[in-house]
């Protein structure tokens, strides 16, 4: 099956909470495309002397709850679409959360694994300079996405603060520490996903003492949920994979072991003691808790009729495609979607802000505690709807989402 436009999967996805919120057709029109997009060209000079144009975007998706928020990706394959749909998630994603935000979304067409550090960082100073005039503390607040990091973030923050003349590290989160990051951003992500599994295990009688996990994806948030899920509830994970492929033991995998043998060797394939499996296989496994944290649209209406799980979390982004969300409904699978599951990325990046602008700075353990109340509160929310509306779980949080949205339109006088 090929695979859909992301952009189309967003518009369809609004498009069925519309229907249940019966919105009005001016209101939902304006929500199903970008406020405000971007498309900027980046002259780079290379080490060789040449100089290189890349292209790069900005979309600001929606700002009626506050100023845009999203992250910034450096990929080979980026498209319009993708940082539309991206920037639509994050308008959604940040109003379910109750964040003082809308959504935005950057990306430059790029391949930083043949980049030298030095042209990286005249790439990400020459996109900040060229979208300087639309982002700022007040306006949107950029973050790192796929192949960018907090290194990036720091010539990106110093760039703009050199633009404004004053230091100004509440442009941009995701910054190391010593130059205004907060303490808990590094695994917010699963660590928000691990508080929303543990609401949803108690709603559903699982004990996650004795479940089994499979996680697909070995990143940042996959290793980080290997090694949470481990320590905070005791479950089992009994299969992991990346990009090279998977492994499964019905005894168990170790998360040190297993990050160790990633470290060493770029991969889990070939850790000792296991089966291996391929990426599809492992999201069929029969487990209690299957968290896709890879790619998008891994499940689908091919295959979601084979899925075992009871609950799919996911850390991805749109890892189910709309298709599939009717067919794992239908099957009493609870899946906590993308924009519930991964918020916690955005949710401590807000609490960077808010640190940056008042200039007081919270230990782990404070960013912790926060991050766990908005993401039980927000939790709470969609399942309230999913019982109001007779509805699956995305379409739930999107009702959540789009109120919020719709009643900061309403009461600035938009519609």
């Amino acid at each position: 099956m090929a695979k859909k436009n992301p952009f189309e999967v967003a518009q369809e996805q609004l498009d069925k909470a519309a229907k249940l919120l019966k919105l009005e057709p001016a209101v939902h029109e304006m929500l199903r495309w970008p406020m405000r997009e971007v498309h900027v060209t980046i002259p780079v000079k290379m080490d060789n002397g040449s100089i290189k144009v890349f292209k790069g975007f900005m979309v600001q998706y929606n700002d009626a709850l506050g100023p845009t928020k999203g992250g910034i990706r450096f990929h080979p394959e980026e498209t319009i679409d993708t940082v539309r749909a991206l920037a639509a998630w994050m308008t959604w994603k940040t109003a379910l959360m109750d964040l003082p935000y809308g959504g935005g979304k950057g990306g430059v067409i790029c391949n930083p694994k043949e980049m030298s550090d030095g042209e990286l960082e005249r790439l990400s100073r020459g996109y900040i300079r060229a979208i300087a005039q639309i982002i700022g503390p007040e306006k949107d607040i950029p973050a790192p996405d796929v192949y960018t990091n907090p290194q990036i973030m720091a010539w990106m923050m110093d760039e703009y603060s050199k633009i404004r003349q004053y230091n100004s590290p509440g442009v941009i989160t995701g910054k190391p520490l010593r130059i205004g990051g907060s303490a808990g951003r590094i695994d917010a992500t699963a660590r928000g996903g691990m508080y929303v599994l543990r609401e949803a295990a108690k709603k559903i009688g699982i004990d996650l003492k004795n479940a089994t996990c499979a996680i697909q994806g070995y990143g940042n948030a996959g290793h980080f949920a290997h090694k949470l899920i481990t320590e905070m509830f005791g479950t089992k994970v009994v299969a992991v994979s990346d990009s090279k492929g998977g492994i499964y033991s019905e005894n168990g995998l170790s998360y040190e072991d297993v990050y160790k043998h990633k470290q060493e060797t770029r991969s889990v394939v070939g850790f000792g003691g296991t089966k291996e499996i391929t990426n599809e296989e492992l999201l069929e496994l029969d487990v209690d808790i299957l968290i896709p944290a890879a790619l998008e649209e891994v499940i689908t209406g091919d295959n979601a009729d084979k899925i075992k799980a009871k609950i799919i979390v996911e850390l991805a982004n749109g890892p189910v495609t709309p298709e599939a969300d009717e067919i794992l409904h239908n099957k009493n699978i609870l899946f906590l979607p993308d924009f519930l599951a991964n918020a916690g990325g955005v949710t401590v990046s807000y609490f960077e802000w808010v640190q940056n602008i008042t200039g007081l700075y919270w230990d782990e353990e404070e960013v912790y505690s926060r991050l766990d109340k908005k993401m039980t509160k927000s939790f709470l929310a969609v399942w309230d709807a999913m019982n109001e509306f007779n509805c699956d779980p995305r379409t739930a949080a999107y009702i959540v989402a789009v109120r919020r949205v719709v009643e900061g339109m309403k009461l600035r006088g938009w519609v």
